[in-house]
């Protein structure tokens, strides 16, 4: 293979690697766009709604709350504080 041929398909090659990467990032940008522009007046037409009541059921029930009471006193009594 001669030395000028093969510079002629490395140019071609980085060519056309920068002409795909170059489309790739113009439709991107346009996607990117077109998303923004077309979203966000949706987004102010349909908003979501908001959650107006808050429930008191967000406690864990009590058998998770003794569980949970029951290991610590196991670990520190294990691992008494002041020793490593």
């Amino acid at each position: 293979m001669d030395l000028d041929a093969s510079t002629q398909l490395f140019s071609q090659a980085a060519l056309l690697m920068v002409t795909g990467m170059g489309f790739v990032f113009a439709f991107l940008s346009l996607l990117i766009l077109v998303i923004k522009f077309v979203i966000t007046p949706l987004a102010i037409r349909f908003p979501d709604e908001a959650k107006t009541s808050v429930s008191n059921n967000n406690q864990p029930p009590t058998q998770v709350i003794a569980a949970i009471t029951a290991a610590i006193k196991q670990y520190r009594r294990k691992h008494p504080p002041g020793t490593q």
